[in-house]
């Protein structure tokens, strides 16, 4: 498998580890169409933790595109849930805010192509 645009020009300045960070931040954000909502929701999350109903308003989208979307990122350990059921709030994992520099290169080109996608 060949490595998304601009991976080897980032490995460059990063530790091993950032570059596994960087490979699952490009798999996360660019390799679906959910990925430009995925990196919305991060947005989201790191101005203040959200539940479900509230990014899918934020969004616009069904509450069931944002559930999606929200399973993806936890399983990914990108953010996590504190609560229960309904209430539960979603914060963006220690990890995640260890690695914040890193999505905000990779969202600042893939940017450029989401808008693309919807002119």
């Amino acid at each position: 498998m060949e490595d998304a645009p601009g991976v080897s020009e980032l490995a460059k300045v990063h530790s091993p580890s950032d570059t596994s960070w960087k490979r699952l931040l490009w798999y996360v954000l660019a390799g679906s169409r959910g990925g430009t909502n995925r990196g919305k929701i991060i947005n989201l999350l790191r101005n203040e933790p959200r539940n479900v109903n509230q990014l899918a308003e934020a969004l616009d989208v069904h509450y069931r595109v944002a559930e999606h979307h929200v399973r993806a990122l936890e399983k990914n350990k990108l953010i996590t849930p504190s609560g229960e059921r309904y209430g539960k709030l979603y914060f963006l994992s220690q990890e995640m805010e260890a690695h914040l520099q890193i999505f905000d290169e990779i969202w600042t080109q893939i940017q450029p192509r989401a808008r693309e996608v919807k002119d």
